[in-house]
């Protein structure tokens, strides 16, 4: 199959793109280099520094390319930043994504999956989170991520486009050569291991009143490669299936003080912590119920442990410094 891979140059797009070359595809990476980096880009991928939300921009590129599939990862991620900024996000995520979809359709590329997120359902009733519970939002960003959702559900509808929508919280770890890297950093696991880097002083603990066992906030951490295996999967049963929307989670949440002993244990540095209130907005407990992506991809996590996924992470942490 030939696939382009949009901000295929970012941590997960990137692992993505090795993942697909390793299964016998072939690949283009499309990236603009905003937050990507030319680096992480697998050898054996096709590169072109792009703006993929740019008709005029990227409809050559598809034009000439005989793509099979899009695999779309270009995207601003940042909740908070959407707070401040939610017409940014709404440009760039969605009206983006609308421009690139008309440019696939008009060139015939029949399938494509999407890098989505469970910030969809916003704070959760119970969890863990499945497929079926509300999508409520409750950020910018997750909205954002939602009406590409929905479009895509009418583009199956009208056009026949076969999709795939991934939903997933926390991407963690590392895979040779392709560190987790953003500027500036906002994710918990780059942030601990800056401290024990000498990069930051101290680590913030927001929150140690929640209804948790150690009273921290609970998170979903899924490898990254793990991530990759399941986005190669969906773009091949889009073979079996019109569309598909599934979680990805790793079945287990850790607390952040759990995180922060996973590093003290893996690095051997202290890691100074300070513990402040929570922030607004914050929920005790969000964790992906994923037994549909085992029933539909064939998909289970392999890389669930908590001091593997760090591990990982601070490997190439360390070399890239």
């Amino acid at each position: 199959m030939r696939t382009l891979v949009t901000g295929g140059a970012g941590y997960i797009g990137a692992t993505t793109a090795a993942a697909l070359l390793d299964a016998g595809h072939e690949v283009v990476v499309a990236d603009n280099l905003s937050t990507g980096h030319r680096d992480a880009v697998p050898a054996g991928a096709s590169f072109v520094e792009v703006d993929v939300t740019d008709p005029a921009a990227i409809g050559p590129v598809i034009a000439a390319g005989g793509f099979d599939a899009c695999l779309h990862f270009a995207a601003l991620i940042e909740a908070g930043e959407s707070m401040r900024v939610p017409e940014r996000f709404f440009s760039v995520n969605t009206a983006g994504t609308a421009r690139l979809l008309e440019v696939l359709l008009h060139h015939d590329v029949g399938r494509f999956v999407l890098s989505s997120t469970a910030a969809v359902y916003g704070e959760p009733e119970t969890t863990p989170i499945d497929e079926h519970d509300p999508l409520r939002p409750t950020n910018a960003y997750g909205e954002s991520k939602l009406l590409i959702e929905r479009m895509l559900a009418w583009h199956h509808r009208i056009h026949g486009l076969r999709t795939a929508s991934l939903r997933y919280f926390n991407a963690a770890g590392a895979t040779p050569g392709r560190p987790e890297r953003h500027h500036p950093e906002t994710h918990l696991i780059p942030l601990v291991l800056q401290v024990a880097a000498g990069r930051r002083e101290r680590v913030a603990i927001f929150g140690t009143d929640y209804p948790t066992p150690d009273g921290t906030a609970v998170r979903d951490y899924v490898h990254v490669a793990d991530l990759a295996d399941a986005h190669v999967r969906a773009v091949e049963r889009l073979d079996e299936h019109g569309t598909l929307t599934v979680n990805l989670g790793n079945g287990a949440g850790f607390s952040v003080r759990e995180v922060i002993e996973a590093a003290r244990a893996v690095t051997g540095h202290p890691i100074p912590a300070d513990e402040t209130p929570r922030r607004t907005g914050d929920p005790a407990v969000l964790v992906a119920s994923s037994p549909r992506a085992r029933e539909l991809l064939g998909w289970t996590p392999t890389r669930r442990d908590l001091a593997g996924i760090v591990a990982d992470a601070w490997r190439e942490h360390v070399d890239e410094r």
